[in-house]
């Protein structure tokens, strides 16, 4: 048994969708997955702070990194979390587990390569094993229709309502079918 710890920040409810989608994919194999998600709350006088996440994702098998794509980055709160992963980066303490990363913006590009490209150079620099999204693009499903190896991308237009309902389904399918390959990936390293 392998479980995926999915750690990520969810500003308007868009990039929870997809961390739940892609816990759906976890599950589906048998495995285990952990949906945790870093908030505001946790950060006090500038620095996030949450000792029972860290534990959790110490203990798990591999862990996606999710946050939405704001000015071509990821989200200042979930900046705070990769911050204060430093104290497990100096004690190697994700070293060898599997990573993978996804996230989401309102406009088609939105920069989000960037943001993926940060996060597998965090899991870099934590000695992790990146697995990138081997879903060809299909227009007629929807999967994969950004285009996107490095990880799970989604995107919705701006919705004045601040609505989560209109992340597009082809996206949340392209999150399960990534969360399924980051599991396959995980029990292979077990193995």
């Amino acid at each position: 048994m392998v479980a995926i710890a999915i750690v990520y920040f969810s500003g308007q409810g868009h990039t929870h969708l997809m961390a739940e989608s892609l816990a759906k994919g976890v599950e589906a194999t048998g495995e285990t997955a952990h949906l945790l998600r870093i908030t505001g709350e946790q950060i006090v006088n500038g620095r996030w702070q949450d000792d029972a996440i860290l534990t959790t994702l110490t203990a798990a098998d591999g862990i996606v990194f999710g946050t939405p794509t704001y000015m071509g980055g990821v989200a200042g709160q979930f900046k705070c979390f990769i911050d204060a992963a430093s104290a497990t980066w100096f004690q190697q303490g994700w070293k060898d587990k599997v990573a993978g990363g996804f996230t989401h913006s309102a406009s088609p590009s939105g920069d989000k390569q960037g943001t993926l490209l940060y996060l597998a150079i965090n899991a870099a620099q934590h000695g992790m094993i990146w697995v990138g999204n081997a879903e060809l693009p299909n227009p007629e499903t929807g999967v994969n229709r950004l285009g996107s190896f490095m990880g799970s991308m989604g995107q919705s237009y701006l919705d004045m309502s601040g609505s989560p309902a209109n992340v597009e389904p082809g996206d949340l399918e392209s999150a399960r079918l990534y969360g399924q390959r980051v599991v396959t990936v995980a029990q292979k390293i077990a193995a």
